[in-house]
């Protein structure tokens, strides 16, 4: 054989081997799956910082155990308020004070041991000043104002409503109330007019005791335009009306 021959059949051979390895190479499993774990290393650190992130979310969604917390915690402020709503400590005072108002109106002591005058006064014209004086031993309460009969009057007079005083007046032991009566119209214009020589004083109403001050020995002249004043402190303010 010659040397030409030779070499032509060695580089045939290394052809095919060169070629069988090349077959072998493309079918086999390995080199596929080196690509393949390759590609899935390039895509599983992905996956890991999404899977983080679910667990940081996660741990965010267990927080609202605090969230619960303070919800707790204004809902119990709420009932705090409403607590503080409930200690009406206003509608309480407002029924002590109804209720003192209750007292104050039951505690009121009548005078009863009194010394009562009349006298005729200059000024307003036509007028009497009743005077009440208190005689006894503690303090005693004129209220509403006189029911007076001159002579033989069947009715008692009214009473001046705007005289009506903002309080009771209270007397204590030697002090006195007054109250003014108006005889008879300063003009004339009154009617049905009498001498009246008697007069009887309630002090507030037309029962019970009763005194009789004197009038002046000629009378007083009375019309059916008289009216008196309800109790006051002073005799200045008893002679307004």
């Amino acid at each position: 054989m010659s040397a030409r021959t030779t070499r032509t059949r060695m580089l045939a051979a290394a052809v095919i081997t060169v070629a069988t390895l090349t077959l072998t190479a493309c079918n086999n499993g390995e080199g596929v799956r080196d690509e393949g774990p390759s590609a899935g290393a390039a895509s599983s650190p992905t996956p890991a910082p999404k899977t983080s992130e679910g667990t940081s979310k996660g741990a965010g969604q267990a927080d609202p155990a605090g969230s619960t917390s303070q919800g707790s915690k204004g809902s119990t402020g709420g009932t705090t308020g409403s607590t503080g709503s409930q200690d009406s400590s206003g509608s309480t005072g407002s029924t002590g004070s109804k209720d003192k108002g209750k007292d104050s109106a039951s505690t009121l002591t009548p005078c009863a041991d009194v010394r009562t005058t009349a006298t005729v006064v200059s000024r307003p014209l036509n007028h009497l000043l009743l005077t009440v004086t208190n005689t006894g031993s503690k303090n005693c309460d004129l209220t509403g104002y006189p029911a007076v009969r001159f002579g033989e009057a069947q009715s008692v007079p009214p009473a001046f409503e705007d005289s009506k005083p903002q309080a009771v007046v209270t007397l204590a032991p030697g002090e006195s109330g007054y109250a003014g009566v108006r005889l008879a119209a300063a003009d004339g214009s009154g009617s049905n007019g009498y001498t009246a020589k008697s007069l009887t004083v309630f002090l507030n109403t037309d029962e019970g005791a009763a005194s009789n001050p004197s009038l002046p020995a000629k009378g007083v002249y009375v019309d059916d335009s008289i009216a008196v004043s309800y109790w006051q402190s002073t005799m200045d303010e008893a002679l307004t009306w």
